[in-house]
């Protein structure tokens, strides 16, 4: 197999694969024959740098046709691809490159300074570079099915985020939910909204779409509600994929009216309340539906289509993948079941096939078989889609030199789902002001991704704590 010969190379050159908005407002329709020609020549530049097989490029790119190309470079040599989002900070950016230990960056011009910051051992080529696309054209190799594609990250819960490898399978496997769930067709135009370096952008920014001869939409600008609205409208999308934030951002603010070529609207990522299913039922007249996947696992449900959405509900699980609820926690029961299972780490354990894959989220599931998600077994924090790791944000906190301790935990918010609540004890001597609530912000946006901030900073004397000295994060929670 290889994603960039048997799905790029062979659709029909003519037929428009991306739509590009970029930044400064032009807009350019690639077509498959000019993706696939410019991304084997991009290809053929990588190995000119000495990029091979099985060797790590990562990538630090908005979304753009660039990222989309270097992405399909990558697929055609058999090099494994690791996407990384923009808000990502020099240290999160060096704890990447030291697990993945990559042999080229490709990067943003507006993202060079950060990445500098980063010092990454490896060459760095900074975009656009149209010199790139002069070299001659790298020819498809062949790759098995679990030949490493690329790597995406975990949240981290206890430690520090994990890297995650998927198998070349991962890329065809995403017929699955793009037939049963993102309801893709031919000649549609499909529109994910998720920034590139996440798993679920990449499977539905372009490679679920062209599976099913659909093309994508790539808008690189941050989210606003009207103009969200504004280009649903004139650039006739038929599919949109956005995260259940930004529904409800526009559920609240902005006026709804159909669209005549608007035709599906799904959400993953936490469940979405149902009051703002309603609004876009009554604005559109179009149910939006609900979706449930792991970086490890990609998408394993769906809300069914054609089927009358369940208020809350993240559907049932996917066509033959073997789903089990033990204990009130979701259990993929047979990980063979699963077309996008990952293949292992990057400290080469292999992922656990033969047995049972713990999601370690608890669930509810009714007497027709859908599943409702009721909150995490471990501490991961859901926000906005994003999961965070609160190791992350309690390291970033203690690293400032007034902080003593600090525990991170979830708390409840009308539009974000939760947002991160810090709960912060102060070195002796050192007074709680609101000056100071908004220097520790700014502290960890500048240590860590700046959607990983806590929007709640409060202050304790000291922090309640089991025998061992454990956080009892549980008591916090019920603070």
């Amino acid at each position: 197999m290889n994603f960039a010969r048997d799905v790029v190379d062979l659709a029909p050159r003519g037929r428009r694969a991306l739509v590009e908005l970029s930044r400064d407002g032009e807009r350019r329709e690639w077509s498959f024959g000019e993706l696939s020609d410019r991304s084997a020549r991009l290809a053929g530049a990588l190995q000119a740098i000495g990029v091979g097989r099985r060797d790590v490029v990562m990538t630090l790119i908005g979304n753009r046709p660039e990222w989309v190309l270097a992405m399909l470079a990558c697929f055609r040599i058999g090099a494994v691809a690791l996407p990384c989002n923009e808000q990502l900070r020099a240290k999160d950016l060096r704890l990447r490159i030291a697990a993945a230990g990559p042999k080229l960056i490709l990067a943003d011009e507006r993202d060079a300074g950060e990445l500098s910051r980063a010092d990454p051992d490896c060459e760095v080529v900074v975009i656009p570079d149209q010199s790139l696309y002069a070299h001659e054209p790298a020819a498809a190799v062949e790759l098995a099915p679990t030949d490493p594609c690329l790597i995406t990250f975990t949240s981290g819960t206890t430690g520090e985020p994990q890297g995650i490898v998927h198998g070349q399978r991962y890329l065809p496997g995403q017929m699955l939910q793009a037939e049963h769930w993102l309801d893709a067709r031919p000649g549609d135009l499909v529109w994910c909204t998720a920034a590139s370096g996440w798993s679920k952008s990449a499977r539905n920014a372009f490679i679920a779409p062209w599976l099913r001869g659909a093309a994508a939409l790539l808008h690189d600008q941050r989210f606003n509600e009207v103009e969200r609205l504004a280009i649903l409208a004139s650039e006739r999308v038929n599919v949109l994929c956005m995260a259940p934030t930004e529904y409800r951002v526009i559920a609240k603010r902005a006026e709804l009216a159909p669209m005549p070529a608007l035709r599906g609207l799904v959400a993953a990522g936490e469940a979405l309340n149902p009051e703002v299913l309603r609004v876009f039922r009554e604005g559109t007249g179009l149910e939006i539906r609900d979706g449930y996947g792991q970086t490890e696992t990609g998408q394993l449900t769906a809300m069914p289509i054609g089927e009358p959405v369940r208020p809350g509900s993240m559907g049932r699980a996917l066509p033959g993948v073997e789903l089990s609820v033990q204990e009130d926690e979701l259990v993929l029961a047979a990980p063979g079941s699963d077309p996008t299972f990952f293949v292992g780490y990057l400290d080469d354990q292999p992922a656990p096939e033969r047995e049972p894959w713990h999601t370690g989220d608890r669930v509810r599931q009714d007497e027709d078989g859908y599943l409702y998600f009721e909150g995490r077994t471990d501490d991961v924090i859901i926000s906005a889609g994003y999961r965070i790791g609160p190791f992350e944000v309690e390291s970033a906190l203690v690293s400032h030199a007034l902080v003593a301790e600090a525990a991170v935990i979830a708390a409840p918010d009308e539009e974000r789902g939760a947002v991160v609540r810090a709960v912060v004890v102060l070195r002796d001597g050192v007074a709680p002001s609101h000056e100071l609530v908004a220097e520790l912000q700014d502290h960890v946006k500048a240590q860590t991704a700046p959607y990983k901030y806590p929007r709640i900073v409060e202050f304790a004397a000291e922090l309640p704590k089991t025998a061992s000295g454990k956080v009892r994060r549980g008591e916090l929670r019920g603070q």
